[in-house]
């Protein structure tokens, strides 16, 4: 995924989680079943993942320095993000207080 891809999905969509992931990683592995999960869950909101390896351009643009780094945007900001894997009920919390807002 190109930044300017990118930009266009958070111009298109007003909530917009983005998942940077890598295929060797083991938390992304555990992380990405959960976001498919959510994925069906919540449908006003746009998943996206973007792989660190294919898309180094986007990930140094948003200053990602380990993985999974998980980002939330709301009307193209970005109001929370987080490090590492987290279990479901976390990231569910973590929508409902980005949504809620």
């Amino acid at each position: 995924m190109t930044q300017r891809e990118l930009e266009s999905i958070l111009e298109k969509n007003q909530n917009v989680i983005v998942d940077f992931y890598a295929t060797w990683c083991g938390p992304c592995k555990m992380l990405s079943p959960i976001f498919e999960e959510l994925e069906k869950e919540y449908k006003n909101i746009k998943f996206v993942k973007i792989n660190v390896d294919e898309s180094s351009e986007v990930s140094q643009n948003f200053n990602v320095r380990s993985i999974p780094t998980v980002f939330f945007f709301k009307a193209k900001k970005n109001v929370s993000n987080f490090l590492g894997f987290r279990p479901k009920n976390e990231i569910v919390k973590i929508i409902e207080k980005v949504l809620s807002k």
